[in-house]
């Protein structure tokens, strides 16, 4: 790898510890060399959780056999993965196929780290454009989703039963606002969410930011300062907790979970505890601020080729990439993920399999990319500046207009 990569790794470095992000993950293990004899091929992942007889590292070495190789994978936490990917390209270390976080893909395509799909003839023809839109930058593509997690609101029935609220009804902000006042009036808790200092909180934010009709290249706009007053009218007036401004997606979750609350927003990757959750539930996508399903942020990770001093290995990369995101492949790893599938040939056969998937896909097919719209690495800076504002509207410390005014002079 030559100088000028060096110094943009560098720099990149920089950003990624701002990329925090809006998923889970476990403590990393295994080591950080990624180089192997020849015929091994090495793959580095975000899923620690999955232990060597697990059916996810099955799949690897099924692969690999297919492939003709052999397999060593290697596993870290999401955010540590980020930094030794960035660490082993500077070494010309870097593994075969990486499977990253889709919101840092940019910021390692822009370090030279990654092969374009032009470059490695990763097929992408069958992924939702919306969802390929997380992995994109200056009108290259880095990789292709091994599936998508997105937001919407769980309900509790029972509590929504007793308030007399029809979630029929319910299709916009207005009459969420008007549900609200129902179930508190009722005697019950309206609705939790996540609005913690960090990308968890943007995160949660963003369906109410987008679904304003806002954009991130503008975040004190009349319809971003309309999502914010949404939140903070809503803790005013007693429908949502002040807990939301330290709460995490799972201490949201265990809110939630006590049965008090008609609704929280959370993930895909709730739907275990759903079921475990002791009360009968259902989902409905985030609604726009006028109607329609408001966009969301995707969550979920790429399959990449990082680049190789032996050009020759991107050909069994490939078949290895291939593989894994085959129509067949996809469908047990996203069910194992409590992922959508990235193709609508996939999530057909995985509502088949679950009609609770339905809203889930929904939301997925009107989800958007963090970093699309080419903000690429814009977009840590951004996000940092927008959990910014809403902690300081939520607190009370600054108007809405205010705290994304100064959101917005910061980003500047």
């Amino acid at each position: 790898m030559n100088a000028t990569t060096g110094r943009r790794l560098t720099a990149a470095a920089l950003t990624v510890v701002a990329l925090a992000t809006a998923t889970t993950a476990c403590s990393s293990g295994g080591s950080t060399s990624a180089k192997s004899d020849d015929g091994t091929y090495t793959v580095w992942d975000p899923y620690p959780q999955f232990a060597k007889d697990s059916a996810w590292v099955k799949l690897l070495d099924g692969c690999g056999s297919k492939a003709g190789v052999k397999i060593k994978r290697t596993a870290f936490d999401t955010s540590d993965l980020t930094n030794k990917a960035l660490l082993a390209a500077q070494q010309d270390n870097s593994p075969d196929v990486l499977i990253v976080d889709n919101p840092v893909v940019s910021t390692l395509a822009e370090a030279g780290v990654l092969t374009t799909t032009d470059d490695n003839k990763v097929d992408t023809s069958k992924v939702d454009p919306n969802l390929l839109a997380a992995g994109q930058s200056d009108g290259k593509t880095y990789g292709t989703p091994i599936g998508a997690n997105t937001l919407a609101l769980y309900y509790n029935k029972d509590v929504l039963k007793a308030a007399g609220v029809d979630i029929a009804a319910i299709k916009d902000w207005p009459s969420l606002t008007a549900a609200l006042d129902k179930v508190k009036k009722a005697g019950k808790k309206g609705i939790t969410f996540s609005a913690i200092g960090t990308e968890e909180g943007s995160f949660q934010f963003l369906p109410w930011f987008w679904g304003s009709g806002a954009k991130l290249t503008r975040l004190d706009s009349q319809q971003g300062v309309s999502a914010l007053s949404l939140w903070t009218g809503w803790l005013k007036k007693g429908y949502a907790p002040n807990s939301v401004i330290s709460n995490t997606q799972t201490t949201s979750w265990q809110e939630f979970a006590s049965g008090d609350y008609a609704f929280a927003e959370n993930g895909t990757w709730q739907l275990a505890n759903a079921e475990k959750a002791g009360f009968d539930y259902g989902v409905l996508p985030i609604p726009g601020a006028s109607g329609g399903n408001a966009a969301a942020p995707t969550g979920g990770e790429f399959v990449t080729v990082p680049v190789q001093g032996d050009t020759g290995r991107y050909a069994t990369a490939q078949k290895l990439v291939s593989c894994l995101t085959s129509a067949d492949n996809l469908y047990n790893t996203d069910t194992t993920l409590s992922y959508v599938a990235p193709t609508s040939v996939v999530r057909d056969k995985q509502m088949a399999a679950d009609a609770k998937l339905k809203p889930w896909v929904e939301a997925v097919t009107s989800a958007r990319g963090r970093t699309s719209g080419d903000l690429g690495t814009k977009y840590p800076k951004i996000s940092e500046q927008l959990w910014k504002a809403v902690q300081s509207a939520l607190s009370g410390a600054k108007s809405p207009q205010d705290a994304l005014a100064t959101a917005q002079n910061a980003v500047k």
